[in-house]
């Protein structure tokens, strides 16, 4: 059987560009390309917690990694204390924020977590800070510093890791190249591979997959 030949490399530019390219014979159109939430990032690799007792307070931050807003309350709802005098936290998707105060005055706990957060790097990170009570009060700057310091003591003390994101990518491809795009496709890990035939076209197919940005640019290859 003949071997396969590398005969040339189309960018992600190119494919973004939406238009027909033609290569040595070979022919394959961009379809659909999204980079949105596209490339990597640092997460926290597992669940990590710190506590402080400030002016009699106790505060206990608690931070963990997230994929979406289900997954930041479902975490919420595990974690908080029911006891406890309150339960703030923040949390950061990509380009979304959320904080609350949960019952502190507006800005003195929601806002400097989400501050912490910023400042760490770290994202799809959710941290709650529960304080006890301790009949102490600590004014207004005193809250700021007690939740964006304890929320930033407990990220530093977090294991990170690098994420890579997977982009959603879709190709129309002729029936006799789709051995050739499947064996590209597996070296370079996509998933989520779909195809769809309802493409209006005799002999071609549309092909959408996940695959790493690292990795977006593709070796089109045909049969000697």
């Amino acid at each position: 059987m003949p071997l396969p030949l590398p005969i040339a490399r189309l960018t992600f530019n190119q494919f973004t560009n939406n238009t027909f390219s033609k290569v040595k014979g070979l022919s394959l159109s961009m379809v659909t390309a999204s980079s949105g939430g596209g490339g990597a990032f640092t997460t926290l690799k597992e669940r990590v917690s710190f506590d402080k007792e400030i002016k009699k307070s106790k505060f206990i931050a608690i931070a963990a990694p997230i994929s979406d807003e289900p997954s930041a309350f479902s975490f919420l709802s595990e974690v908080r204390e029911s006891r406890a005098t309150h339960n703030c936290w923040a949390y950061k998707i990509g380009d979304q924020f959320r904080s609350n105060d949960d019952g502190e005055p507006s800005g003195t706990a929601g806002k400097p977590i989400q501050s912490a957060i910023e400042s760490s790097g770290i994202d799809r990170v959710m941290v709650v800070v529960i304080r006890y009570f301790g009949g102490i009060k600590l004014g207004t700057g005193g809250l700021v510093r007690a939740y964006g310091g304890v929320a930033a003591e407990c990220l530093k003390n977090g294991q990170t890791c690098l994420v890579k994101s997977k982009v959603p990518m879709g190709l129309e491809v002729t029936f006799d190249l789709l051995g050739v795009l499947y064996h590209q496709l597996q070296s370079f890990q996509a998933e989520d591979i779909k195809q769809d035939y309802d493409t209006g076209k005799d002999n071609v197919t549309i092909v959408t997959f996940k695959v790493d940005l690292q990795h977006w640019w593709f070796c089109l290859v045909k049969k000697l």
